[in-house]
């Protein structure tokens, strides 16, 4: 019986690690092929943006209202968003992680803002995305001092 149940566990065992090896397999995979198409996507929105900015600069003479140059912007921010997305597919470090993704939902904020019409009804919404974007913006910058100041330290230590 026990010769049975230990050849029964040793199956189970190399099964689980076939499993465990063909499943690595298939994420590795299906990261790449995500990044490929985010790749190909900010091409796609890049060359967009050109076209609106030549479209601008050339047809329109270079005449820039509000409108125009909000959709400038929140494209470009759309760009940023695109780039901070593609950068966290090489990042190893946890911390590094959550940064890029503290950016990443500041951006977001900011893009938010610029496409929310400026109507009374708005002011409360505005308000609130205004003050978040603000927080965000100081957590960034302090985290960003912070890891510079433990940088330093270790160098130190280590020297």
């Amino acid at each position: 019986m026990s010769q049975h149940t230990s050849a029964l566990a040793a199956w189970l065992a190399s099964w689980d690690s076939q499993l465990d090896s063909s499943m690595q397999v298939f994420v590795r995979l299906m990261r790449h092929l995500f990044l490929i198409i985010m790749i190909v996507y900010l091409f796609v929105c890049m060359v967009s943006l050109a076209g609106k900015l030549i479209h601008l600069l050339v047809i329109q003479g270079g005449v820039l209202d509000f409108i125009a140059i909000r959709d400038v912007l929140t494209d470009a921010l759309l760009i940023l968003v695109i780039l901070a997305i593609v950068r966290t597919l090489f990042i190893a470090s946890g911390f590094d992680y959550a940064l890029a993704f503290l950016e990443i939902g500041f951006v977001v904020l900011v893009r938010k803002l610029l496409l929310l019409e400026t109507i009374p009804a708005e002011t409360g919404l505005l308000l609130v995305l205004g003050v978040v974007s603000a927080l965000f913006f100081g957590l960034i910058i302090l985290i960003y001092h912070l890891k510079q100041k433990w940088q330093k330290a270790q160098n130190s230590l280590v020297t």
